[in-house]
């Protein structure tokens, strides 16, 4: 008999278990699927920051959440409504996200006593009732992937690591995901081991006919595609999206890319990405600290390149002294921040938004730097843009932070029209500009107040660089006390000067009381929940910041519009504290230091609460 098959507008997955036991692998392939079948979608990857935590305990725990709809969505979701549960401390650690009714599928292989006494548990709960509030599945998922692997040539060990082949072979039955893109992806990762390759495909393909004959599923679910601008779309995660943005804006300046970068988490994959594009004109090098892979990127950018580099906020600490040499020298430099928790070590695997004052002020004098920050996993493309576009036209280093959540997390992003993209490009200075054939290398644009850009080992445009303080216009050394204050003030200026948009309010009616702003990541968050608060009636308005510093010019009017201000961060009150002093507003600060993103229900409850207050 025909199983029944339910329509739904939307689910939320998580898949966990160890972090050997593939589910990151898991997760993105499901994802891949549903971005190819047409839904939005919107993924969370939660992770140990070591590369083999302690197998079965609960700090080892690794999961993927991905939500994904028939209409636009904004977060990974608030919590899961299936939860995959590869042994005993992925149920721990994720049963108290889990709603009273949602599934829980169970590898019932795994809950051993050894494995049970881990986490914990006195009893077996799937044994004891203790999870009667909810949907359990008890499958045995290892011992079908062995079975189904018998024929294979693979010891008993080797075929258990297809287990999670299996489950995402029964959750795509389940969830009706197209299977041939899954099926091309193995062939092409174990290409040169293809028994490897047809062994997984052998487990994923028996977990569909798993989820077709078992009577432990007789309904499977629809999530029809999304109706979504038209166009070309792909799934993409914030670092393959910032990584295309430079080189899109290496394209768009006509500068080749330099990136010069020292591997930290969650940073690494943008110089894995660039490294595959050499066919643009990108250069990549794998520096041995920090300070070698900053100090690169500016001597490319001396010499005429779109210097780049890449780190998180420990990064950031070290880079700081040549951060502040390229403000001096007055050299474009895009210096990436993909922030996590701190401080020091910190959580590395783990999001937040605590760098901005570092951004701000972490280097020693008045050394200003424009900051920009994206909101999405598929705005980190545009906001690399727009970093360049700064860097090039001001000659200054900017710093882009985004963050752990939108390099990690994925979204479908809709390709832009080439011929679109913004024309960055700005032309070296090949003549000497000054009287009598004298090059002045501080003599400014009037209107950017940009130095001359040129190239090392052009004719007659030799001059001094490094880090003492330079003569305005001649950029001989100075120690002149009236001098330095020039310079300092007209450095000042110019990141004043960048020209930004005006920031755009959100406020359908423009009778709202309350204004919600935010910045980074939190945009999803923060869009969610003001969307819940106006589909039950309230009123309220949102703005979200992309340029940091310099702030819109109309930000100040945007703030004074409004009887509330609330400002939800990932962190302690960084942007609050500076809206506060710049224009005395009493913003209402709403902070969360967890590791992870904001809930749209929590936020939702929050602006209500505001909305309420008197």
């Amino acid at each position: 008999m025909a199983k029944q098959v339910q329509q739904l507008d939307r689910v939320i997955i998580r898949f966990a278990g160890d972090s050997g036991d593939g589910m990151q692998l898991t997760g993105d392939r499901f994802t891949a699927g549903t971005a190819e079948f047409g839904n939005d979608l919107s993924t969370l990857p939660n992770f140990p920051a070591e590369i083999r935590a302690p197998a079965g305990t609960l700090p080892g725990v690794s999961s993927f959440q991905l939500h994904f709809a028939d209409h636009d969505i904004l977060t990974p979701g608030d919590a899961p409504n299936v939860l995959v549960a590869m042994n005993p401390a992925a149920l721990k650690a994720n049963l108290p996200d889990l709603p009273r009714g949602a599934d829980i599928i169970a590898n019932t292989d795994e809950f051993t006593k050894r494995n049970l006494q881990k986490v914990g548990y006195a009893a077996n709960p799937l044994e004891d009732d203790s999870l009667r509030e909810w949907r359990v599945h008890a499958v045995p998922l290892t011992s079908l992937t062995v079975k189904a692997l018998e024929d294979f040539d693979l010891s008993k060990k080797d075929a258990e690591r297809s287990k999670n082949m299996f489950a995402l072979g029964l959750l795509s039955w389940l969830y009706h995901r197209p299977t041939e893109h899954t099926i091309s992806f193995l062939e092409q990762k174990f290409a040169k081991k293809p028994d490897i390759a047809k062994a997984n495909i052998a487990a994923f393909q028996a977990g569909w006919n798993y989820g077709e004959t078992t009577e432990s599923f007789s309904v499977s679910y629809e999530v029809k595609p999304a109706r979504l601008a038209p166009g070309v779309y792909r799934n993409i995660s914030g670092n393959q999206a910032l990584a295309y943005g430079l080189i899109a804006a290496s394209v768009q300046a006509k500068l080749p890319l330099f990136l010069g970068s020292y591997p930290i988490t969650p940073a690494s994959d943008i110089l894995h990405e660039l490294s595959r594009h050499k066919q643009f004109g990108v250069r990549t090098f794998q520096a041995e600290d920090e300070i070698a892979g900053v100090g690169a990127a500016l001597g490319a950018a001396f010499g005429g390149a779109l210097g780049v580099t890449t780190t998180s906020g420990p990064g950031v600490a070290l880079k700081a002294e040549t951060i502040g040499l390229a403000v001096t020298t007055e050299l474009p430099l895009i210096v990436v921040d993909v922030q996590r928790a701190g401080p020091s070590t910190g959580m590395p695997t783990k999001t937040e938004q605590t760098d901005l004052l570092m951004a701000m002020f972490g280097r020693n004098g008045e050394s200003p730097v424009p900051i920009v920050a994206p909101m999405s996993p598929s705005d980190c493309f545009d906001a690399a843009v727009e970093a360049a576009r700064i860097a090039v036209k001001y000659r200054t280093p900017v710093m882009l932070l985004s963050d752990g959540y939108l390099a990690n997390g994925s979204e479908p992003w809709r390709l832009p029209d080439v011929s679109e993209l913004p024309d960055i490009s700005q032309s070296f200075t090949t003549e000497p500009n000054g009287e009598d054939g004298v090059f002045l290398p501080y003599k400014r644009d009037s209107e950017t107040l940009a130095r001359p850009w040129a190239i090392p080992g052009t004719a007659g445009l030799e001059h001094r660089i490094g880090g003492i303080e330079k003569a305005d216009g001649t950029g001989n050394i100075s120690y002149d006390p009236d001098n330095h204050d020039l310079m300092v003030r007209t450095r000042a200026a110019k990141i004043a000067g960048i020209d930004v948009p005006d920031l755009e309010v959100d406020d359908p009616d423009g009778d709202a009381n309350v204004l919600v702003i935010g910045w980074g990541s939190t945009y999803g968050p923060i869009a969610a929940a003001v969307r819940r608060i106006r589909n039950a009636g309230g009123k309220v308005a949102q703005a979200h910041l992309r340029h940091l510093n310099p702030l819109p010019a109309n930000t100040g009017d945007v703030l004074k519009r409004y009887d509330k201000v609330l400002l939800p961060e990932i962190n302690l009150g960084q942007l609050a504290l500076l809206l506060r002093a710049r224009f005395l507003v009493d913003v209402i600060s709403y902070n969360r230091v967890r590791g992870l993103p904001f809930k749209a229900e929590e936020l939702a409850g929050v602006i209500q609460d505001v909305i309420d207050s008197d």
